[in-house]
């Protein structure tokens, strides 16, 4: 029986949680169960969460499946992107370098800023009278 190389890791952007398995295969990519083109209408995301891919030039060498959740298709797209980049760099010392090279395995750690008490909002006051 052959076993199947199945490397996982885990990404988070903002409120967005992704976990993301790769295994080698033919490029398949899966999101929530549902097609890639189908979860990530936008251009720019798809793009985003494939850059990992691109710069290691394994496009067509692993299936990607991805649960991911929270936040809003930006932060989940930015989530998957850092967890697949994770599981790359798993894979192979010299794609490790590459990733880090393009700044792919650094978390962004900016999240919203909670509301104030007393305020409009995070920073705004309310409109301060004299009289």
């Amino acid at each position: 029986m052959v076993e199947v190389v199945k490397y996982a890791a885990t990404g988070r952007r903002k409120c967005a949680v992704a976990r993301v398995n790769i295994m080698p295969g033919t490029g398949i990519i899966k999101v929530n169960k549902r097609s890639f083109e189908g979860y990530f209408a936008a251009e720019t995301d798809r793009i985003n969460v494939l850059a990992p891919l691109e710069v290691t030039n394994n496009l067509d060498k692993f299936d990607m499946t991805a649960k991911v959740s929270g936040g809003g298709v930006a932060g989940q797209a930015d989530a998957i992107k850092l967890a697949l980049s994770r599981a790359l760099s798993l894979c192979d010392d010299d794609t490790k370098s590459l990733l880090k090279k393009a700044k792919f395995l650094t978390r962004d750690a900016r999240i919203k800023e909670r509301m104030k008490p007393g305020q409009k909002g995070a920073r705004k006051k309310f409109q301060w009278v004299k009289r």
